[in-house]
């Protein structure tokens, strides 16, 4: 096998364990070999991958003694641990259901006509941007088509198209059960077309003769989020459509060779529940506890969580043996989801502040440990990208601490020249009070570099525009209309160049003119 810092990892941990090193061994070790989330093999590293021991993650490190079975826990015990558990468990939860709501499709299509959908082992493209109704996710855009599939990699790897993109951007985000990114398949990474083999952490099979590359996921859970990039023209619709129809997923046994056709303009719609007009709500609360044990059961610890699911697994037997302390699971979980996990939907709790009112996402998609920022996210908006691929600015304030409310009219002005430097695209995008599109009759949801006819200043600057009322039909070209109420801005900067990788491109601010 290559050695890589995920290889080093895994060896680290496990000779540690065979060695009877403890918890902070095995953090050390993590962090001598990066701790990372996910395992990207090459092409030529296959043949020989050895199976971990399966539950592996619930061996204890010999010698190191762990929580006693059998206690009476009392209840705020029970509520300390399990409001930890909540917090560091949502993503998962979140993230296990999306895929059993997802893999009901009987083919792939689209849900509701709206959102792309598939059985597990493949994935559904749109053939334009997503529509403005969509509710699966907070915080969509509409600078790229979006494509959906969810996988379980160890009972059934799944080959992964890259057709030819030619000069356009575009990347696969490949997400495993813990919500981190895995794999590098984009145009920041200048992969080739051909076909990737996508594979869980227990899976040994061999690479089959015209597979391009192996890409192994640290989780058998994992998804796939394609982003293509599109110009807002009907001439750059026609165009993407033949590599869009190419970008096709399934199952390592009905792989050919030849790269597979699906003309997703024209697959069937598939009846789904109508929209409540907010985000599904993939976390229930109540039946949370009765899903985490399955959640710590297809996650095996990062280094130094060891000691954190010893607690967690105490906390479930307890449970289990006393119904009155299953109770206090429950009222943990609703008062956790109250007074923890909804204030994440305010920009200020997500990422680390970025000048001039503005907060940036911190740690996207590679989150580790980091669970502040993987459960805020995985709230506010969901399957980031990673840094590297985007940068992502967001605030729900005007550059005088006011709250964002569309009776007011807003200007963003870019000086010339500084506009997000990128080496794919950036975006102005416009969301309501529940981080989704507001329908308009502009049908105009974001701005920037897809558009053609932004109107510039005299000295090069650009001035965008938010709120209910028209800034006059002179400057409607840079307007995003707004609800009356409360809404949020949101800057999107893909494959960004060095100033906004290290923090020093400021956003720009937003000030109240009328």
């Amino acid at each position: 096998m290559v050695s890589s810092p995920d290889t080093d990892l895994k060896i680290s941990r496990r000779d540690a364990m065979k060695g009877g090193l403890g918890v902070a061994s095995l953090a050390a070790a993590g962090a001598r070999a990066g701790a990372p989330a996910a395992i990207a093999v090459s092409a030529t590293a296959v043949t020989a991958n050895a199976a971990p021991t399966e539950n592996s993650s619930a061996a204890p490190a010999s010698g190191l003694t762990q929580p006693a079975s059998g206690i009476v826990m009392h209840p705020d015990y029970a509520r300390t641990i399990a409001q930890m558990a909540y917090v560091w468990g949502w993503p998962i939860v979140n993230m296990m259901n999306r895929k059993a709501a997802i893999t009901r499709a009987p083919f792939p299509g689209h849900l509701n006509g709206v959102l792309p959908a598939a059985p597990r082992g493949q994935i559904a493209m749109l053939a334009d941007y997503i529509e403005p109704s969509e509710t699966f996710v907070t915080c969509p855009n509409q600078d790229v088509v979006y494509g959906l599939g969810f996988f379980e990699l160890d009972e059934e790897p799944v080959v992964v198209q890259v057709p030819e993109f030619g000069s356009r951007f575009w990347v696969y985000a490949l997400y495993d059960a813990r919500t981190d990114q895995f794999g590098k398949i984009g145009k920041p990474y200048g992969t080739k077309p051909g076909f990737y083999l996508l594979v869980g952490p227990r899976w040994s099979g061999d690479k089959a003769a015209g597979i391009t590359e192996v890409v192994r996921c640290s989780t058998s859970l994992a998804n796939a989020i394609p982003r293509v990039f599109q110009d807002d023209t009907p001439e750059d619709r026609k165009a993407i459509q033949p590599a869009l129809n190419q970008i096709v997923v399934y199952p390592l046994k009905d792989f050919t060779g030849t790269m597979k056709t699906i003309e997703w303009g024209k697959v069937p719609d598939i009846p789904g529940p109508k929209s409540s007009g907010e985000e599904t709500k993939w976390v229930i609360p109540e039946k949370f506890f009765d899903e985490f044990d399955e959640a710590i059961r297809i996650v095996d610890p990062l280094p130094g969580e060891e000691a954190m699911y010893a607690q967690f697994r105490q906390m479930l037997d307890a449970a289990s043996k006393d119904t009155e302390l299953k109770k206090v699971l429950v009222e943990t979980a609703v008062e956790t989801d109250k007074t923890v996990i909804h204030k994440f939907f305010e920009w200020k709790h997500n990422g680390r502040p970025a000048g001039n009112g503005w907060n940036r996402s911190t740690n996207n998609a590679q989150w580790g440990i980091d669970y502040f920022n993987r459960t805020g996210t995985s709230k506010s908006n969901m399957f980031d990208n990673r840094p590297n691929e985007t940068q992502y600015f967001y605030t729900d304030f005007d550059d005088a601490g006011r709250e964002l409310l569309g009776k007011n009219t807003c200007e963003v002005t870019f000086a010339a020249g500084q506009e997000p430097p990128v080496n794919g695209f950036w975006s102005l995008t416009l969301y309501n009070d529940k981080h989704l599109f507001h329908a308009n009759d502009l049908k105009r949801y974001s701005l920037g570099t897809k558009n053609k006819t932004l109107k510039r200043n005299a000295d090069g600057a650009l001035t965008l525009y938010a709120g209910a009322k028209s800034p006059g039909s002179d400057m409607e070209a840079n307007w995003l209309p707004s609800p009356d109420g409360r809404f949020s801005l949101y800057i999107r900067a893909y494959w960004g160049k060095e100033a906004i990788l290290d923090g020093s491109w400021t956003p720009p601010v937003i000030r109240k003119v009328a």
